[in-house]
């Protein structure tokens, strides 16, 4: 199942003072759920960078104690560095990492807004997605005047969006903070066949959105000016891309260094392809490319993505597949081996033992399940089951989307796989969730009940654990019902050469559905919640019933191919 995560990355007004660095850091990993990833202090800005993932639910929170941390520790009427500043914190941007979109990252950025202008009594700007107007969306005008300029607190112009528009002792040591909510911002540095600058320097100008200074005719020739005597620009080729060319000498090679400043506007892939052909135009060769940093892992699954679509090649394969794919595409592994685990984010922050069934070899599975342990039971096995089933009914639209003769129809069952995959993902995520629900169960059961306060406590504990156990497994079943379609539409549609894997799948669904609904109803009736369990009823009794129907539909076409 996709991660949902959100990126925030602080800057504090210190990067001298190690104790107060570590000190302001060490609060993030005190709440749950959120990673620090990095600490990147600079001598000579005083200033730190400090990287951290979380769920949405948490992310803001371990942002207002990191906060509020170094407003105790930086006194910003002391503070001398080279880099633009005005807060304590200077500025705390939200970044959409996976299964979170912008907009949630706004109002993450927002409420932290408001809490630390009431809680904290600092002031400060919301900027980029998260501006309340278009002015405030540039970092660089919610900063003008810095520190030292902060009186404009008091002045209509200044006064900021959260906090207290007063220059007063308080606000002079915390300074004014910057929140806001933005696309991750992409280092990427492409290779070029080349020892030139001055060549790639060229390219680059071809490509960033800044372009290059317009002459009346060609290099050399006198600068074009506009009515104000300003050079006019002549504009690059993509959005959101800064860039110039330069020369590593540790590799011996000219390199294009980029800044994908939006990656929705323009992500990596078409940066490379479009540096490809503009190389290709001055008699050069891309060579490779290297990405600087951690990234999101969508930046090489949609890679991976439109260079299949390019290829007219299914979509509907795992992410560590389209990961290899990103990698040979983009030559990441040109200059130096290309290590995913330590380079995406979601693989970093990974913690061995989440999924320790999944992560099984299918012999250790059934061996486990075998034993007398009562986990993982009957709700684990349909979870599985319906993976495998889904997994199968994919491969036949794969494989369809790949058969000679079919090539016109790629997209259509490419279109069908990625539908496949991405519920084989969800399902296989509950395999797990399945006998940990369980677990919690025994562990309420497990809880004191020595007092009536003690007896209270756990018997709300055993009723919200078992409803748990029940939302599960109808989980399972409700992704099944879907998968049990894609299984459907390959059997009507599909390479009739796989006509009887799409019949397997088809029948593993039916089990994997008609499994979930068992362990539903076995739950139910420890449930005192009478109107919660009447729906459920119904809802099994439904998808019971529909799972039979499209069964025999499948299985009625697979007899259909075998007797023709």
């Amino acid at each position: 199942m996709q991660q949902r995560l959100v990126e925030c990355v602080p800057n504090i007004s210190e990067g001298r003072r190690s104790e107060v660095i570590d000190a302001v850091a060490s609060v993030v990993n005190q709440v749950e759920g959120v990673k620090l990833l990095d600490v990147d202090p600079g001598k000579s800005t005083n200033r730190t960078v400090i990287t951290f993932v979380g769920p949405p639910e948490t992310v803001g929170e371990a942002a207002f104690q990191l906060i509020k941390k170094a407003a105790e520790l930086i006194d910003m009427r002391n503070h001398r560095g080279e880099h633009p500043r005005m807060g304590a914190t200077d500025v705390c941007p939200f970044v959409p990492v996976s299964g979170v979109s912008m907009e949630e990252c706004v109002e993450i950025a927002r409420k932290l807004a408001e809490r630390v202008g009431n809680e904290l009594g600092i002031p400060g700007y919301l900027y980029e997605s998260a501006a309340l107007s278009v002015e405030r969306q540039n970092l660089a005008t919610c900063r003008k005047g810095q520190y030292e300029g902060l009186a404009k607190l008091e002045t209509p112009g200044g006064k900021p969006d959260f906090g207290p528009a007063v220059w007063n002792e308080q606000t002079q040591r915390s300074g004014a903070t910057a929140i806001g909510a933005r696309d991750f911002l992409i280092a990427y540095n492409i290779n070029l066949n080349t020892t030139s600058s001055r060549r790639a320097n060229a390219i680059a100008f071809d490509i960033r959105e800044s372009g290059r200074v317009k002459r009346e005719d060609g290099p050399g020739s006198p600068i074009v000016k506009d009515a104000n005597g300003e050079p006019v620009r002549q504009s690059g080729t993509l959005k959101a891309v800064k860039g110039i060319g330069w020369y590593i000498e540790e590799y011996g090679v000219a390199q294009l260094s980029l800044n994908l400043t939006n990656i929705r506007t323009t992500p990596v892939h078409v940066a490379f392809d479009e540096a490809c052909a503009r190389a290709q135009d001055r008699g050069i060769r891309v060579t490779g490319s290297e990405l600087v940093g951690l990234l999101p892992l969508r930046v090489l699954t949609e890679a991976a993505d439109y260079f299949l679509g390019k290829q007219q090649r299914s979509r509907g394969i795992s992410d560590s597949e389209k990961v290899k794919i990103a990698v040979k595409s983009l030559g990441l592994d040109d200059l130096a081996p290309f290590d995913p685990t330590k380079r995406v984010i979601e693989y970093v922050i990974s913690e061995p033992g989440n999924a320790p069934l999944l992560d099984m070899n299918l012999k250790a599975f059934a061996e486990l399940t075998a034993s007398e342990s009562p986990a993982p039971g009957g709700g684990s096995v349909a979870a599985y089951a319906s993976t495998m089933g889904v997994a199968l009914a994919s491969m036949v639209a794969n494989l369809s989307a790949h058969k000679r003769g079919w090539d016109e129809r790629w997209s259509e069952f490419s279109a069908v796989a990625e539908r496949g995959v991405s519920l084989q993902s969800q399902l296989a995520g509950l395999v797990d969730a399945d006998t940990a629900a369980f677990n919690q169960i025994m562990e309420a059961y497990g809880l004191p009940k020595s007092s009536q306060e003690q007896k209270n406590l756990r018997h709300q504990a055993i009723q919200d654990a078992t409803k748990h156990a029940i939302e599960i497994p109808m989980q399972v079943a409700r992704l099944s019902m879907q998968a049990m379609q894609v299984a459907k539409e390959m059997a009507a549609i599909g390479n009739p050469n796989s006509i009887t894997d799409a019949g397997v799948g088809a029948m593993a669904i039916r089990t994997g559905v008609k499994g979930a609904i068992l362990n539903a109803r076995v739950n139910l009736a420890d449930l005192e919640d009478d109107g919660f369990a009447s729906e459920v009823r119904e809802e099994c009794s439904q998808m019971w019933q529909k799972v039979e129907r499209v069964e025999a539909e499948v299985l009625q076409r697979v007899d259909e191919v075998l007797g023709a």
